[in-house]
């Protein structure tokens, strides 16, 4: 389990992250959500090592997430976030190899070749497994980099608006593929996502962030409420049912 204890982050005056305390449920989908600047990307990073944080500790099962080395927690542990640039000539297969970098380094075994293929196999990229990234669209390249996610095989994946730049079928496949893992491989995943629909959708928990803050921790039912989500927006939502889910009206 990850578990955030009274976390906080600042830039000069500007508090980012206020005392925020939240446990994650294995094996779910949470997805974080609130307008820009509601401290969603910074706890997502802070979570994952890339970012210090002024105050507070991270648990990953029980042991703080500083007193890891680095290739212990990439073994745990697996993020991608909202820009991911390569200046390399990667194809897609030698890219989605580089998951398997915190187990074999730059020597695959059989079963990182295998990890390799499954994740290929996973986000049905074997067609174009040897086109070169920087000739693939938006929604393939990001397909690409899910699948080197997949391939890490990390118990927790941590995702930062991966639907950024995808149309709506490569968004709605992009989700089904997370909905998978949790159920399938049984991954723990932690998304940031701007589009409620899609958290109210996909996700099993939400936490909504306001001016650093949790405003709300909840299950998706109880999140997906009228005045909850009124409260964290500030703008009038009408939600609906169809096909028993959750739809989100905030165009009126």
């Amino acid at each position: 389990m990850i578990e955030v204890k009274e976390i906080s982050k600042h830039y000069g005056k500007k508090i980012v992250l206020d005392g925020v305390d939240l446990q994650f449920p294995r094996g779910k989908i949470t997805s974080l959500i609130g307008s820009n600047g509601a401290g969603k990307s910074t706890l997502l990073s802070i979570v994952s090592r890339l970012l210090a944080q002024d105050g507070g500790v991270v648990m990953v099962d029980g042991k703080n997430v500083t007193d890891y080395k680095n290739k212990v927690l990439a073994q745990r542990l697996s993020i991608l976030k909202q820009s991911n640039h390569v200046r390399l000539k990667l194809t897609v297969r030698e890219l989605v190899s580089f998951g398997r970098f915190p187990y074999s380094q730059d020597k695959l075994t059989d079963e990182d070749k295998e990890k390799v293929d499954r994740a290929i196999r996973f986000l049905d990229m074997k067609d174009i497994e040897d086109a070169y990234i920087d000739e693939l669209s938006g929604g393939q390249k990001q397909r690409a980099y899910m699948a080197m996610v997949v391939a890490q095989d990390t118990e927790y994946v941590l995702l930062d608006e991966p639907l950024n730049n995808l149309d709506m079928k490569h968004s709605v496949q992009t989700m089904k593929t997370l909905r998978r893992l949790a159920d399938e491989w049984e991954k723990t995943i932690i998304i940031v996502l701007h589009d409620i629909n899609f958290a109210s959708h996909y996700s099993d928990y939400i936490v909504a962030l306001k001016d650093g803050k949790v405003k709300y921790c909840d299950t998706t039912d109880n999140i997906i409420n009228e005045k909850v989500l009124e409260d964290v927006f500030d703008i009038a939502i009408t939600v609906s049912e169809f096909n028993q889910k959750k739809v989100c009206n905030y165009f009126v």
